[in-house]
């Protein structure tokens, strides 16, 4: 329970409490549970305060030196921590749900379970904070600092990142087998399929699928009759870099041209190209071909039947010899 003579000095005012603090610097303020919601708290000092557990939701605690302060299991819901000096703040479970924290410096926080959907982070200074558990939704993180953020329980080795929003996944990925096995199955067996989806066209893409699924792959098609946008390249790139290897088929490109000219730079996986006979390649692929030795040699094909027939020996073979040869040089 909160000391009711640290709180009344506090509800005096924000000057007479820094007044008060600077003549008692070794009296630890004793705040826990009180009821702050609202409160003009901005540029305060609460630097190793007890407010475990408090409610200061909607607080303006703008400029704040709470550092080392004791907020595990606050209501900071709304706060604003703008400017905020947390440097080594206990943040243990508490919510900041929408706060904002703009410019506030976090380094060495525990944030531990903490929930921080839609808060504001921007450049603000998360380094070495503690983020096992954190619920991060919808951040704010334009010019935020992330770095060394520990993802692992409290008495594991420290693994760290520096990225908040991938912070949870990667430490899944470290510690759930099943979803290891999950991401080991996709990367070994997904294969993107580019093409396009007229009544001709995806009519071949099927038969490619289904051919895939014989030969024990996970295939994935990709329509690109929708108009290109940046949230399709971006889902596009994604798939790619999921994928054991492309096959795209060039026959009337459309969009392909420029997803190929997205993908293929900045994504190292085979690319088998395949195009009917009677038709040529788009401008400017050879120069991909002859800038990316994982682009492989067209595979030129008579028609669906052929395509089908000669699949595991002139596309699948050539792609999977490719992505050995990668894997390679990797290692």
């Amino acid at each position: 329970m909160a000391n009711e003579e640290h709180v009344a000095r506090l509800k005096q005012g924000v000057e007479a409490w820094n007044a008060w603090r600077e003549e008692n610097p070794d009296i630890r303020p004793d705040l826990s549970g009180a009821n702050l919601g609202e409160a003009n708290l901005d540029w305060a000092y609460l630097s190793r305060a007890q407010l475990s557990g408090g409610n200061l939701g909607g607080a303006d605690l703008g400029g704040a030196n709470l550092r080392s302060t004791n907020l595990s299991k606050a209501n900071l819901i709304k706060a604003d921590l703008s400017g905020a000096n947390l440097h080594e703040a206990n943040l243990r479970e508490a919510d900041l749900i929408e706060a904002n924290l703009g410019g506030a410096d976090l380094s060495r926080a525990n944030l531990f379970w903490a929930r921080l959907n839609h808060a504001d982070l921007t450049g603000a200074d998360l380094t070495s904070c503690r983020v096992h558990g954190v619920s991060a939704w919808g951040l704010k993180l334009e010019r935020a600092k992330q770095q060394n953020l520990i993802i692992t329980y409290e008495n594991e080795s420290e693994i760290t990142v520096d990225n908040i929003e991938v912070a949870q996944f990667v430490y899944l990925l470290l510690n759930n087998a099943k979803i290891r096995d999950v991401i080991d199955t996709i990367t070994s067996k997904a294969v993107l399929i580019l093409g396009r989806f007229t009544l001709e066209r995806k009519a071949v893409l099927d038969a490619l699928r289904e051919k895939l699924r014989e030969h024990h792959y996970l295939p994935i098609l990709f329509d690109f009759e929708k108009p290109t946008t940046q949230n399709v390249t971006a889902t596009v790139l994604t798939l790619a870099r999921l994928s054991k290897f492309i096959i795209a088929d060039l026959t009337d490109p459309s969009s392909i041209p420029y997803e190929l000219g997205r993908i293929v730079p900045s994504t190292k996986v085979p690319v088998q190209p395949i195009v009917l006979s009677s038709r040529r390649e788009f401008a400017m692929f050879r120069d991909l071909q002859a800038d990316y030795h994982w682009v492989l040699p067209i595979h030129p094909y008579e028609d669906q039947r052929q395509l089908i027939a000669d699949l595991g020996k002139r596309v699948i073979r050539p792609a999977e010899d490719k992505a050995e040869q990668l894997r390679g040089q990797v290692s």
